[in-house]
């Protein structure tokens, strides 16, 4: 396992041993004006040289690390904040597998897939629309549609698979078709496409989504995502158009 060090925690290593060097240096010169007086003075330079030319390498050592973590201290190292994945929205679409647990009445645990109307069918309440509605919402309105059937009305819902169909299309590297898992976002779309050409620019990424019968078109400024920036998420939906625009010359 490699253990990471930071600047911090390297610089106060190497104060102590600064300080210890300054303290022989002081020391070797002491050493040196008695071997003067005492007579010695050739076996006394010398052995001097040698131990100051040990210790001058040992400070350049140190004196040049201090100095790559001063200048590291610009810099931004921080790691990645942590996904909260389990917060993640996720809106149910027609395809999606989900599974639907109740700890009150086992014998109503089971999955289905929303059919292409958007909607499931379901024991003891009938028919239920699914498709638009998140994870939670449509939990909260089963446990509802369940109270006056069964004595314990809780329910959780969880998506089992669920897949989003998107072309991805314009000045990308790939262009085509693509079938992810959901939840994908638009940047993590691209990618799989390749990422922009030599002509494309992720500065006015245009998004396109029929919504009701009706095309709306969004764009999107995803240049900041590859200079390390903190960019907005957006997530595809089945059936989502993405276009990376040409860059003006």
């Amino acid at each position: 396992m490699v253990q990471n060090t930071t600047c911090a925690e390297l610089e106060a290593r190497l104060i102590p041993r600064r300080d210890m060097i300054s303290r022989l240096v002081e020391r070797s010169s002491e050493w040196r004006a008695h071997a003067v007086r005492s007579g010695s003075r050739s076996a006394g330079v010398a052995t001097y040289s040698s131990r100051m030319k040990s210790l001058s390498v040992i400070g350049l050592i140190a004196g040049v690390v201090l100095l790559l973590c001063s200048g590291c201290q610009t810099a931004s190292y921080a790691p990645l904040p942590e996904q909260p994945t389990a917060t993640t929205t996720v809106t149910l679409s027609p395809g999606d597998v989900i599974k639907l647990t109740f700890p009150g009445a086992t014998e109503l645990n089971q999955s289905q897939k929303i059919r292409t109307d958007g909607k499931v069918s379901l024991p003891l309440v009938g028919e239920v629309e699914a498709a638009g509605k998140t994870l939670s919402g449509f939990q909260s309105e089963l446990a509802r549609l369940y109270k006056p059937q069964l004595r314990n009305s809780d329910v959780l819902v969880t998506l089992e698979s669920g897949t989003a169909t998107v072309i991805v299309s314009g000045s990308v590297s790939k262009p085509g078709k693509f079938t992810f898992d959901r939840p994908t976002t638009v940047f993590q779309a691209i990618m799989e496409a390749g990422g922009a050409s030599e002509y494309g620019t992720l500065a006015k990424v245009r998004l396109i989504r029929t919504v009701r019968g009706e095309q709306h078109t969004q764009v999107l400024n995803l240049k900041s995502a590859m200079t390390g920036q903190t960019t907005k998420v957006y997530y595809v939906k089945d059936g989502d158009v993405i276009y990376v625009t040409q860059r003006i010359f």
